[in-house]
């Protein structure tokens, strides 16, 4: 993977993260009713699940692209055209109510570590997603494996980052999702985003 590759990856990677969803909901909730130090561990266990995805990604992928030597054009295509339809759902996503009540009753580190997991683990769109950006960004002739490590412990290190950020900041945060106003602005901003990555996607070459 060369540098200019990774580079446009990490990119990726960071929209990824930022663009909330379960796991950044899942990380407010915790920060709000733990606070930082302990609330971080439901993003610990969000990494987890996310290593095992990445490994089910990675096996399939590599089987695919050894027996089907067109494999790469079509998921290549599945992936610009997944993040396209990303953006449109994103430009119109509807405005809503999100209401995160803080927990009454406190979790053990490691039941923390288990919900995130299990966020992560019971949302199929995070697989589809996986296949449809990773293989993108292989060099196929070089190993597979290094490769995959690298993108693993790339996106587990931004999504870390930008986890800290939604459990630290979990009242800011949510705050301005609860604004109409600056609901429907992150949204076009995101979707824009999604449009920018697909645009990448599209001009990368086996």
């Amino acid at each position: 993977m060369s540098y200019q590759i990774w580079f446009a990856y990490m990119l990726a990677c960071w929209v990824i993260s930022i663009s909330p969803g379960a796991g950044a909901i899942a990380s407010m909730s915790s920060g709000l009713s733990y606070g930082f130090r302990r609330g971080y561990w439901n993003a610990i266990g969000l990494q987890l699940a996310l290593i095992v995805q990445i490994g089910i990604v990675a096996a399939g992928v590599g089987v695919l692209f050894a027996t089907t030597p067109w494999a790469f054009l079509v998921v290549k295509w599945f992936g610009v055209l997944y993040l396209l339809y990303l953006a449109y759902l994103q430009w119109n996503a509807p405005i809503q109510s999100i209401d995160i009540k803080t927990e009454t009753k406190p979790k053990t580190i490691p039941m923390l570590m288990l919900h995130g997991f299990l966020v992560n683990m019971s949302n199929p769109k995070a697989i589809v997603f996986l296949l449809a950006v990773l293989p993108q960004f292989l060099d196929l002739s070089k190993p597979q494996w290094i490769q995959y490590v690298i993108m693993a412990v790339t996106m587990i290190t931004i999504d870390l980052i930008v986890m800290a950020g939604y459990t630290g900041l979990a009242a800011k945060v949510l705050r301005l999702l609860k604004s109409p106003k600056q609901q429907k602005y992150m949204n076009r901003t995101f979707a824009v985003l999604f449009s920018c990555a697909a645009g990448l996607l599209s001009l990368v070459h086996q």
